[in-house]
This record gives C-alpha cells, structure tokens and sequence, in this order.
C-alpha cells in the first residue's frame, strides 16, 4: 500500500508544498513506491486496492480520481445511471465512457452522498475532478438540449467544496468555469499543454505556440481570482525518447508550472529523466 504523509490537524486542509515541487498520476494498479516516494502530489485509481492510504509516514498527498462528466461503464454505480437515463452517447475516444448530464440532481447527490464520503473514510488527501470540460462541449454542441450544464458543472464543484471543507480539490481544465470555481479548488491541471496524444494519427505530436498559450493564460487567469491555486501540467510523450521528455518538464518548469510527463495511458509511474 501507498504511504502518506503524516496526518493534519483534523479540521485543517492539507498544506500543498512550496517551492519547487513534483506530481505525478497513476491510474494503475499498484503505483510503483520508490518513485511514488519522489514525488509530493499523487493522483491515483481510488477503485484499486493498492491505492488505497492505509498507512500514514513520509509519502505524497494523494488524490483520488473522480471523473464527473462522463462514466465509465466499469464503474459500480454506472448501471444504476444508465437505468435512470443520466448516462448519453459515448466518448468517442474512450467508448467504455459515456456522457453524464451534470444537471440531474440526481448525479450530484450519488456524488456527495455515495461516491465522495467513502473516499474521505479511506483517507485521501483530496480528490482530483475529471472530464469536466465535457460540460463546455455538450453545451456548444447542443446550445438548447444541453443549456445550463456548464453552470450545474460549476454549481456541483463549490457544493463539494462546501461538503468537504477539508479535501483537496484538483481540477482538470474546465475553463468555462473557471471564473465561478476558481476561488473553491485548490490545484488547476492543465492537460496536453505543449504535447498530446492524436488519437487520429495514433502517435504523440507537439502543439503549436498558440495552443499552448492559450491553455496557460487561462491558468494563470484562474490564478489572479485565487492567487493561492496551484498551477499544474500534463503532457503526454514517449518515454522512449528521454531528450524531449525533459524538454517538455523544463519548458512547463520555467513558466511557472507544475509539470509531469507520461504515456497516455497513465497506467505506470514515469521517472523525471535525468
């Protein structure tokens, strides 16, 4: 099992280090501890065992993975979702997930009435919000059928915070929200900011000065409304080719940000090269 580091103060969040520090995210089964222990943030797979913080000493916060919009067909609350009519069309690129509208009361009290409190019971630091940009997209799609969902998007992130005063709340991009939700979380991630996966080509690519610019004006906007939110990066390259993995960890690191680097799949912890 993964170590923590040693408990809080029971009604204190936990602290985000200062400094220059790290973070990386393992969706796999059992994160690797040697460099688990190098790192001091870590986003893991609440639904595997070995993720589960049993022990408390030296070790990272950790983060339990929450996706919010959109489900996958795995997890154990997914049918009874699909049953009641709040799960959509599938995420082309990952078919096992489907859509969720974020407007059902319904979704937002299974979320802070049975997904959430058994996370805290376990002992995790904070949990880290996925796929919440999917309300953006619905919404631009299908401006009328899909109306208001970026405001329930960002409606259910401060009645989490307001739930649980004492988690750690990361979020992955959902910049529409951003505005509204910025001074209730405590860790922005901005994903595929100078490299990602294109799943069309089916090979890793860099992104262009302009998109990558893009992305991080609106992280450090979010920053100007809550000046003590942590900005951090995930890019997605080959780990077979070392050079330009440590270029991506430099560029991110002297913008300011956060950096870790993986494979797309985020099955495995990856070394920083040195």
């Amino acid at each position: 099992m993964l170590p923590l580091r040693c408990a809080v103060a029971a009604d204190a969040r936990p602290a985000l280090p200062r400094g220059q520090w790290r973070w990386a995210v393992d969706y796999g089964p059992m994160p690797d501890p040697a460099i688990a222990r190098t790192v001091d943030l870590l986003v893991v797979e609440p639904d595997h065992a070995g993720a589960t913080p049993v022990t408390r000493g030296s070790g990272p916060l950790l983060l339990a993975y929450l996706s919010l919009g959109e489900v996958a067909a795995s997890r154990p609350y997914a049918a009874r979702l699909r049953a009641d009519g709040l799960l959509g069309r599938r995420n082309p690129h990952w078919p096992e997930a489907s859509y969720i509208d974020l407007r059902d009361p319904r979704w937002r009290r299974m979320v802070l009435e049975r997904i959430i409190p058994p996370l805290v019971a376990r002992g995790f630091d904070g949990i880290f919000f996925d796929t919440l940009d999917n309300a953006e997209a619905m919404e631009a799609a299908d401006p009328a059928g899909a109306a208001g969902m970026v405001a329930a998007a960002a409606a259910l992130v401060k009645a989490i915070r307001q739930r649980f005063p004492r988690l750690l709340l990361m979020m992955n991009r959902g910049y529409a929200m951003l505005p509204t939700v910025a001074p209730h979380i405590d860790l922005l991630l901005g994903e595929a900011m100078a490299s990602r996966w294109n799943f069309a080509t089916k090979r890793y690519e860099k992104l262009s000065d302009a998109d990558w610019t893009w992305q991080a004006d609106r992280l450090r906007a979010a920053r100007d409304v809550n000046p003590a939110l942590a900005l951090l990066t995930l890019d997605y390259w080959s780990m077979d080719d070392p050079a330009t993995v440590r270029a991506l960890y430099a560029r991110e690191r002297a913008a300011g940000f956060v950096p870790y680097v993986s494979m797309l799949a985020l099955d495995r912890l990856y070394a920083e090269p040195e």
